[in-house]
């Protein structure tokens, strides 16, 4: 027995020597250099290591933006979703470690039997029939070398998909943690509009009275008496079309934040302060942290390595099998030491037909490598854009708000003054009414370009992974 294993450990030798052969290409990465710009359009580059990146919507100094924030991260069920298939990974990387070590089980069996009195042979024999027990206690091994890699590979390209499964989570994460952003900041432009429709209205209510006397004095025409009875509806009928998208917006927030619309509210605000300042550097290779295209470059190191496990299945597949255990006829000598048996012996599979199955195989697998690599330049691309369309906002939204402001001051001045006008009786109500108009108009749009102005920060920092 010592000399055979002795012979057995001798002879894996040389075949356990040959399972550092790794078949398949090794990986790189794919050159994006050419992708990425040395600086931005509207950026000079260089490095702020010094910015914040996790909990990013902070710099927005907002403490009911943060609570939104936190609830959509402890209820989301996009999350939770999310999670659940790095689990999946995960738990696919475990069944590739397993392929590792042999496959070993017991298999006990108990056997009554009774043999033919009348068997088939070519010269008639009697013989008596009779009953035969079997019990047997067996120890099976199964055990496939891994001489050209494929387990490795295997283990690779699963150890990969779990890499790309949480950037896919970490690009969740940060999608939700943006539209929550944004709808809040929609939510504080609509309360700004309807901050400006409310004040609209107490002066529009106030000069409807001073016409109404007026118009009961005889003094005004009919005319200035309805179109000011006008005003005053069409400004209740904005104030209920905002709240009406406050509300749409407000249920689009609880679904985020993982809560019933029904017993969700978000306190009324105006929107404070301007958008944080844009540091005086970005470097283009911070897009290498965004989510979406890390979890891309991982994927393409997974598609590699199926490569690889293809490729293994042109070259023979090494088993090593054995049994060991106890055979009797009866329970109570089964574990004596006559009962013993075993057997060891390895086996060779080598693919002949199967080439050419494995063959298109490998050549779907190189394929399947080149589409990852183009989704992964893709994505590099789509980052890029991404970046470079949120400076732009930035830069034209900070001009356009700083315009609509001064065109915002200057219209309520003309509109003071031009009441003053009216009520002396110098100029018609049309003139009174043309600058209240214009006034309420500059004025909502100041609160939506001020929304617009946080809404395209937001996107700066999705677009740049998280903060700057």
């Amino acid at each position: 027995m010592k000399s055979l294993r002795t012979a057995t450990c001798a002879g894996l030798l040389p075949l356990l020597a040959f399972t550092g052969c790794t078949v398949g290409p090794k990986y790189e990465k794919p050159d994006v250099s050419a992708l990425t710009p040395a600086t931005w359009k509207w950026q000079q580059a260089s490095p702020r290591d010094s910015q914040p990146r996790g909990e990013w919507w902070r710099i927005f100094k907002d403490a009911e933006l943060n609570r939104l924030e936190a609830m959509a991260l402890g209820n989301n069920q996009e999350i939770r979703m999310a999670m659940a298939r790095i689990d999946q990974a995960r738990a696919a990387a475990g069944l590739s470690v397993a392929a590792y070590a042999p496959d070993i089980s017991v298999d006990g069996r108990a056997q009554r039997e009774r043999t033919s009195g009348n068997p088939p042979s070519p010269v008639p024999i009697a013989i008596p029939s009779s009953h035969i027990n079997t019990f047997s206690v067996p120890l099976q091994l199964s055990y496939e070398i891994d001489l050209w890699g494929r387990v490795r590979r295997s283990i690779e390209s699963a150890n990969a998909q779990v890499d790309a499964s949480v950037g896919d989570y970490h690009s969740v994460l940060l999608s939700l943690t943006g539209d929550v952003a944004s709808q809040y900041f929609l939510i504080r432009s609509l309360d700004s509009q309807m901050a400006a429709l409310q004040r609209t209205l107490a002066s529009q209510e106030k000069t409807f009275g001073l016409i109404d006397q007026r118009f009961t004095a005889g003094t005004i025409p009919e005319a200035d008496h309805a179109r000011a009875r006008s005003e005053v509806a069409t400004v209740k009928a904005d104030m209920a079309d905002v709240k009406r998208q406050r509300e749409e917006t407000v249920n689009v927030l609880a679904l985020l934040c993982g809560q019933p619309a029904s017993q969700f509210s978000v306190s009324r605000a105006e929107i404070q302060g301007t958008p944080p300042k844009i540091p005086a550097g970005i470097p283009a290779d911070v897009l290498e942290r965004r989510p979406d295209v890390a979890a891309a470059e991982r994927l393409v190191a997974a598609r590699n390595a199926e490569i690889g496990v293809e490729i293994a299945g042109y070259f023979p597949t090494v088993s090593l099998t054995g049994q060991a255990g106890y055979l009797s006829k009866d329970t109570s000598s089964l574990f004596n030491a006559d009962s013993r048996v075993w057997s060891f012996g390895p086996s060779v599979s080598v693919p002949i037909t199967g080439v050419f199955v494995t063959k298109a195989k490998v050549a779907r697998a190189r394929a399947v490598h080149e589409e990852s690599t183009a989704k992964f330049r893709q994505s590099v691309l789509s980052a890029v854009k991404d970046v470079e369309t949120s400076l732009i906002q930035i830069r034209y939204r900070k001009e356009q708000t700083v315009a609509q402001k001064e065109a915002l001051d200057a219209a309520l001045k003309a509109t003071a003054l031009t009441r003053q006008l009216y009520e002396g009786g110098s100029i018609s109500y049309l003139e009174l009414l043309d600058a209240e108009r214009t006034s309420l108009l500059r004025e909502r749009q100041y609160a939506l370009l001020k929304a617009q102005g946080h809404i395209a920060t937001v996107g700066l920092i999705r677009a740049l992974g998280g903060s700057w």
